[in-house]
């Protein structure tokens, strides 16, 4: 199963909406074939799996483990659960049951009912973390949504821009160096969207995009109440779909969207459920201070991701203060790297 999972793991930023799912087949304690779902719309991991077996009469004495339930439903491809009985397969283990409506334990009962015995339930708490983008969505109805930070020891995120000169300010804004930088590009490429604020627009003028790794760039979002901000910054460029939350207007541009909340309502709350409709799984949220904290006091994230860097001001923007549940830790570059949860 822990092997289940590392396969399951490389499809990272290229299944959503779908899980991440990994499935190995074994014979007396020996691997036969593996596979995992490497793309939406392509086969399953239990047909990749299959597909590797290069003798089909060992399927009969097999045992199939995989990290979540198999598919009872046509969707982009034919059920999973149908594919296993027809191979003969015996024995299914699986990490844990899939919580959309049209599997939910239909492909359980399905194995079962053709005479398969099947387990429930191994590493079944490490399955779920791995598809937790997922597991939120489909329980929740909502995207899972990710704060991401870097500070300084003593607590800033950020100098002030108008105590120093354009140079000096360009030189202390980059905390966190080039490495540190390659994995938060690599994390974007696992997200549905990214949002910042207009502050951070107009402050640092980012890409908001990915370009450190190979992968798919995550949706833009800026959070852009009054329309204060000009169109010459790179979040205009039009070259990835972008989102203008706002309280003045909604038409959309080409590769430009503008999302009108109403000044009365909590605009996360307006966004979170346009992302729903819109098949968006996972939010991360990358700054400024003030989205960030107003979606800390809200109680409205799932996790964060905190880098702490050696480098020290005296003065300047605060970090949000977070009191999660710390889950993981690690250094990268310099930078300690802290993961917390919102909740046990």
């Amino acid at each position: 199963m822990q092997r289940c999972l590392e396969l399951a793991a490389m499809g990272s930023g290229k299944v959503a909406p779908n899980p991440l799912v990994g499935s190995v087949l074994v014979v007396d304690d020996k691997i036969i074939g593996e596979g995992y779902h490497q793309a939406y719309g392509k086969a399953h991991a239990e047909v990749n799996a299959i597909a590797a077996v290069s003798d089909a009469s060992q399927l009969k004495k097999a045992t199939l483990y995989v990290n979540l339930e198999p598919c009872a439903h046509t969707g982009k491809t034919p059920p999973c659960a149908d594919l296993i009985i027809a191979s003969g397969i015996p024995k299914v283990v699986v990490a844990h049951l899939d919580p959309f409506e049209q599997v939910a334990g239909k492909g359980i009962e399905k194995m079962r009912a053709a005479g398969i015995e099947v387990q429930i339930g191994l590493l079944e708490q490490e399955a779920k973390w791995l598809n937790r983008r997922f597991l939120h969505f489909v329980t929740k109805q909502k995207p899972y949504i990710i704060l991401k930070w870097a500070q300084t020891m003593s607590g800033y995120i950020a100098p002030y821009a108008h105590q120093m000169s354009k140079e000096e300010f360009e030189e202390k804004r980059h905390i966190t160096g080039l490495l540190v930088q390659k994995q938060v590009h690599k994390w974007r490429t696992e997200e549905g969207a990214i949002l910042v604020g207009s502050n951070t627009v107009q402050t640092d003028n980012p890409a908001l995009n990915a370009r450190a790794w190979i992968g798919k760039n995550p949706l833009r979002i800026v959070v852009d109440r009054n329309l204060k901000l000009a169109n010459e910054f790179k979040v205009f460029d039009q070259q990835i779909p972008t989102w203008i939350v706002n309280s003045v207007k909604a038409e959309s541009h080409l590769n430009l969207e503008y999302v009108y909340f109403n000044p009365n309502e909590n605009w996360l709350e307006v966004l979170s459920q346009k992302l729903y409709q819109a098949g968006i799984q996972s939010l991360i949220i990358e700054g400024g201070a003030s989205i960030l904290n107003h979606v800390i006091t809200c109680g409205l994230w799932q996790e964060a991701q905190v880098f702490y860097t050696p480098k020290h001001f005296n003065d300047g923007i605060l970090a949000p203060a977070i009191s999660g549940t710390q889950v993981e830790t690690f250094e990268l570059d310099q930078s300690i790297f802290k993961r917390y949860i919102n909740g046990e």
